[in-house]
């Protein structure tokens, strides 16, 4: 009986894993739409991701003459570990069988495997364009990961654990109140995301503009399914920090057990915050304009200090 209920529990996980890997290209879509609405333009179809998916997996991928084998295994590598941190965050079941190892080190961790391999890509081939990304994308990592672990380590605090499903556990535990930790690690955890996914005011995941490029500037060079690849590993991340935003700090409606009606209504609750969370992102987007590159250390050194803030006001607030 034992085993048999863990094998329904590893194949739940597995298939939550599965929906989160669907619904990410249908969340970046949603962010296209609002914002194609806002500036009266006319927004792609609900399939157009899958279409791109089909498209780019149908071509002849193409390879310059100086790529070495590591260009060609880094989009197996990032789509890879980004999966990975995927199928450790907790998406619409808590206590999933991945808990064990569902540290938010850990998490952070895989993300940023796959950013190495993601710069040791851009500057394989040799290409100015591909080294100017990678340089920029780890500059802007160091900066951007000690404000995530910052979050971290504030949460870690609050719950006594960085297991992510034991502190969502802790959240949905408490009574609704507002709590300052709570409130700068979000705030923090927002603008991290924001610079980690590629998103305006930092980088414009729509320009080829060689001197605003970022992430476009180190896959330039794929073509075929290792840029499909690539971009299915973007919109993973994309979704992964708005689940993570959704599900750490307002996890209410996830559920605890198997049931499927729980599982149906958590399903339906983070239906409803991604919705939010995309339409907000499409807005901010729409109303801000890209920062010069130079300001970005400024903008991170933000996250890194409200991060700071949440942590020291739990000290000072609800340290016991």
């Amino acid at each position: 009986m034992v085993n048999h209920l863990n094998l329904i529990a590893w194949l739940a996980a597995l298939l939550q894993t599965a929906l989160f890997v669907a619904m990410a290209p249908l969340f970046t879509i949603w962010v296209k739409r609002i914002k194609c609405t806002l500036q009266n333009r006319l927004p792609p179809p609900w399939s157009q991701p899958y279409r791109d998916f089909r498209r780019l997996f149908a071509k002849e991928v193409l390879l310059a003459r100086t790529a070495s084998p590591v260009f060609r295994i880094a989009p197996y590598i990032v789509c890879g570990t980004t999966i990975m941190a995927a199928s450790i965050i907790p998406f619409v079941w808590v206590n999933i069988p991945f808990a064990v190892m569902a540290d938010a080190i850990v998490l952070v961790g895989t993300l940023a495997l796959g950013r190495f391999f993601l710069a040791l890509a851009g500057m394989d081939v040799g290409t100015s364009f591909g080294g100017m990304g990678s340089s920029r994308e780890m500059t802007f990592a160091a900066l951007a990961e000690p404000a995530m672990l910052i979050v971290v380590f504030a949460l870690a605090m609050l719950s006594s654990s960085t297991n992510l499903s034991t502190i969502i556990g802790f959240v949905l535990d408490q009574p609704l109140a507002l709590r300052p930790s709570l409130l700068f690690g979000l705030l923090a955890l927002i603008l991290v995301g924001i610079v980690e996914t590629g998103r305006i005011p930092v980088d414009n995941p729509a320009t080829h503009l060689e001197l605003t490029m970022i992430h476009e500037a180190m896959i330039l060079e794929y073509t075929g399914r290792h840029l499909a690849l690539m971009e299915l590993a973007a919109q993973l991340k994309l979704t992964i920090y708005a689940v993570l935003t959704a599900n750490l700090f307002l996890p209410w409606g996830i559920s605890r057990s198997l049931d499927a009606a729980a599982l149906g209504v958590s399903f339906v609750a983070l239906t409803a915050k991604l919705a939010v969370l995309g339409a907000l992102l499409a807005v901010g987007e729409t109303l801000v304009a890209k920062m010069r590159l130079f300001r970005v250390p400024t903008f991170l050194a933000v996250a890194f200090t409200l991060a700071l803030i949440g942590m020291l006001s739990f000290i000072m607030l609800e340290g016991r």
